[in-house]
């Protein structure tokens, strides 16, 4: 398959030849790939759950396999108690003897005989009702009555039963085979087994079970730059997330993860890996070296197999467009792209109906909600982005059990794209769920209707969703209510982005810092009557840099930044457009544009770390997470970050209890160890 790809202009590069759509790419791959189940194995009952049935299971037993009482009371002829009242009892002999659990009984029950019974005691014969002990009284029967011996049982009958309830034939009796009957399909072929089905085959004494055997995936993570979790930190290193998420995904869909570890840029040792892999595996995934750098190995040590070796290389989406599709003996071989969200997303594409398949399983797709999207989108043409977003309810349509499926009134959830690139480790595992924008969209409008597939059977809608600026006062303060059980949904967009989705109803609460330039007052001037004010704390912004820095130790802000500007090697680290603190820059640097104003992460702790490790020269953050990261601090601006929440949400129970832990004493003496001015 190597003719599949040209050189590049560059040196040492190859390019995608052939970008092709995903569905056809998708139908190439599963045409070359053996999709069949990988065997049957019989196991234990005990180790069952969570497998996948091979075969159907019949019962060979009646369950009950007698008749059995339903409660503890009397067993008796139906006909016997007709007419009976409280006021007007219906009386019968009562045998001597007890039914217990476990015991055939000896006595045959006759008209005008009875015979006390547990409940799950197997009923004697001609007995066809029981009644229930809180409806019958026993005395000793009359002198000259009921004391002689049945001839039938052989038991003396000394007591009289006073029945004070009527009961119909069948009452309080579970008669045999009423619940599974011996030879009925009680469970089926490509079934998941539960707790619930793992308890009908005890019931029915079966002791083992034919399952799927579970499809090996043999996981390689490559390059040089991963190292394993658990290893010092070093530079232009990165933690192995890939591996840890891709087994565990294939633990969920009924696979068994084999890791081979990570294997760093070599072609010989990467060759010896995957072949080793597809000895052992049935799948066999690689993350990292599809793209078409010099360094990316994979693609070509996988390009050296053959029938029919790679399929697809360079599938038209957003993300994962450099994902490699290849197999050998029938067996799927998959270069993953290296970033998280690439990675897991054409995991969940392209592998796991493939896994399921081999698992035995039905490939569980998630269920679609409506929602109206929040901001505009602007997409890519030519491929098919598929577009992570979070979503909460709008005012007018609370979900009061924050349980929303696909068949659930779902008119009021509104959708935000997520928006932190395909390199984000955390962006799929926050979002809800995704849209599909097609290859021929270029803009999405905003309050566009958008179908999104959640990712998980639920869509679990946070009791308090908070939107807008960040804070490490606000992660303080949602910390503490989830020890309260209220569970919050946070999306950093900036002060003005928040305060947009307050005015629409989209969110409980809004943490702004707007400076209003005109009266010189934060927040306040920003409302409406729509809004209402929570009063929050103060907060100082200013330059950070790296101690000792000449262009910024000593000096006033202003000259600072002047010094900075004027340097074109002194890079700056910004902040997202919207932000409040992103206005204070703007007004610092009075229209320049220095090196590092493009890029722009939505919140005080990235602005300090681009500072640490050398990516930037300077920034600008709460001086709380300059000490923190040992930075050296030029104080700007005192500033107030208060909390606005929709008059239609106030009364929310989240709502409330924010308010409530925001003003009790204890947080705000936390919030003022935390650097905030309360």
């Amino acid at each position: 398959m190597n003719e599949r790809f040209a050189k590049d202009s560059g040196p040492g590069q190859e390019q995608f030849l052939h970008v092709l759509d995903r569905d056809e790419a998708e139908r190439r791959f599963r045409s070359a790939i053996d999709l069949a189940p990988r065997g049957i194995e019989t196991i234990a009952l005990d180790a069952a759950l969570g497998r996948v049935l091979a075969a159907d299971v019949t019962s060979p037993v009646d369950v009950p396999s007698f008749d059995r009482a339903n409660v503890d009371g009397f067993a008796v002829v139906a006909e016997d108690t007709f007419g009976a009242s409280e006021e007007v009892p219906r009386c019968t002999s009562l045998a001597e003897e007890v039914i217990h659990t476990g015991i055939v009984p000896a006595t045959v029950v006759r008209a005008g005989v009875a015979v006390s019974i547990a409940t799950g005691g197997m009923m004697p014969r001609g007995a066809d009702a029981v009644v229930m002990v809180e409806h019958a009284d026993v005395s000793p029967a009359e002198a000259g009555h009921y004391d002689s011996t049945d001839v039938a049982t052989g038991f003396s009958r000394t007591h009289t039963l006073r029945i004070g309830r009527a009961v119909t034939a069948g009452s309080g009796v579970s008669f045999a085979g009423t619940d599974i009957t011996a030879g009925e399909t009680v469970l089926r072929r490509g079934q998941i087994l539960t707790s619930r089905d793992t308890g009908v085959l005890a019931a029915i004494g079966v002791a083992s079970v034919d399952v799927w055997r579970k499809p090996i995936v043999a996981i390689l993570s490559t390059g040089d730059e991963i190292i394993a979790p658990g290893q010092p930190m070093q530079p232009a290193r990165i933690y192995d997330s890939n591996a840890q998420v891709l087994a565990d995904a294939v633990r969920e869909l009924g696979g068994q993860p084999h890791r081979l570890g990570i294997v760093p840029d070599g072609a010989d040792a990467l060759r010896a890996k995957v072949q080793e892999a597809i000895e052992i595996a049935d799948i066999v995934l690689l993350s990292g070296g599809t793209s078409k750098g010099a360094g990316d190995i994979s693609y070509r040590v996988v390009a050296e197999l053959s029938d029919p070796g790679i399929v697809a290389h360079g599938v038209a989406l957003k993300p994962g467009k450099p994902i490699c599709l290849a197999a050998t003996r029938g067996r799927p071989v998959v270069v993953l792209p290296g970033f998280p969200t690439s990675a897991i997303f054409t995991f969940h594409e392209f592998v796991a109906p493939v896994l399921s398949a081999m698992a035995g399983r039905m490939h569980d797709v998630g269920a679609t909600v409506q929602a109206r999207l929040a901001v505009r989108v602007n997409s890519e043409i030519g491929r098919t982005e598929y577009l992570l977003v979070g979503l909460v309810a709008a005012t007018d349509d609370i979900v009061s059990d924050n349980v929303v499926s696909g068949f659930s009134r779902t008119q009021g959830l509104v959708a935000y794209p997520m928006g932190q690139g395909s390199g984000s480790v955390t962006t799929f595992s926050r979002a809800d769920g995704f849209t599909t924008i097609d290859r021929h969209e270029e803009i999405v409008a905003a309050g566009t209707m958008v179908d999104v597939q959640l990712l998980g059977r639920e869509l679990q809608l946070a009791d308090l969703v908070v939107i807008g600026s960040h804070c490490i006062g606000l992660d303080y303060l949602l910390g503490e209510l989830e020890k309260e059980g209220v569970r919050p949904k946070f999306m950093a967009v900036g002060s003005l982005a928040g305060l947009d989705a307050a005015r629409r109803g989209e969110c409980d609460i809004a943490g702004i810092h707007l400076l209003d330039p005109e009266s010189g007052e934060y927040n306040v001037p920003f409302l409406t009557p729509a809004l209402e004010l929570i009063p929050g704390y103060g907060r100082l912004q200013g330059v950070v840099f790296r101690k000792g820095d000449p262009r910024f130790e000593g000096r006033s802000a202003e000259d600072a930044i002047a010094a900075a500007t004027a340097d074109e090697s002194c890079v700056m680290v910004n902040r997202n457009p919207g932000s409040g603190t992103r206005a204070l820059i703007d007004r610092l640097l009075a229209g320049a544009r220095p090196a590092g104003y493009a890029v722009q992460p939505r919140n005080h702790n990235a602005v300090a770390a681009a500072v640490v490790q050398g990516r930037a020269e300077w920034g600008v953050t709460l001086d709380r997470v300059a000490r923190g990261a040992g930075l050296g601090f030029i104080p700007v601006q005192h500033e107030q970050y208060d909390f606005v929440a929709p008059t239609a949400r106030i009364q929310r129970p989240a709502v409330k209890a924010f308010r409530v832990r925001l003003s009790d004493p204890k947080t705000r003496d936390a919030l003022a160890r935390l650097g905030m001015k309360v």
